[in-house]
């Protein structure tokens, strides 16, 4: 009982690291999470953080891990209220950009910062597994024998817009047209 007991707080004191991390990036972006604020804000020592995570890397693959899962909620939501095939696309397209938008931090830990995540691989982990097979679903009525690609390019295809419209490189006015493109170039 007392092993269990310790295990929750151990853990406990995991998840909020990683949200105070997460938090911290949100308000002030990755490179102002230092061990040093992570430890003032969850008002413990810098080594019972590194008792958790190898180094701030860890960290931000912990916070990376749960925005796939939460991606890969807020996609399979998108399908699920998808009335025809390129439907599904625009709401995934749609759901995919907003998540970005809404989320920052999150976003480039998922996608931009450098981790030690594997994509496409057996050691992929569940989340990220996740987060494309609602990519595949959605692709796959538009799909030959190159599904993968094709689900691969409509991700990116997504990414590169993420980025750019996060970076305040692309016009917002026209937000909406990339996506029709996107989907009509899919879809023809």
């Amino acid at each position: 009982m007392v092993e269990s007991r310790k295990e929750r707080e151990r853990a406990e004191r995991g998840r909020l690291i990683v949200g105070a991390a997460r938090e911290l990036a949100e308000a002030e972006g990755w490179d102002a999470v230092t061990t040093r604020k992570l430890a003032e804000k969850v008002e413990y020592s810098q080594p019972v953080l590194y008792s958790h995570f190898k180094n701030m890397d860890a960290i931000a693959a912990t916070v990376a891990l749960e925005g796939f899962e939460e991606l890969a909620a807020v996609l399979r939501e998108a399908l699920s209220g998808a009335a025809s095939p390129p439907d599904a696309l625009r709401r995934i397209a749609r759901t995919y950009l907003g998540f970005a938008a809404e989320h920052p931090a999150l976003y480039d830990a998922m996608f931009v910062r450098r981790t030690d995540l594997t994509f496409g691989t057996n050691e992929t982990p569940a989340p990220l597994r996740a987060a494309f097979e609602a990519f595949h679903q959605a692709t796959e009525p538009f799909a030959g024998a190159e599904h993968e690609a094709l689900t691969e390019l409509f991700w990116s295809s997504l990414h590169g817009l993420a980025t750019l419209t996060q970076g305040h490189r692309l016009r917002p006015a026209y937000h909406e047209d990339r996506i029709d493109i996107l989907i009509d170039l899919i879809t023809q």
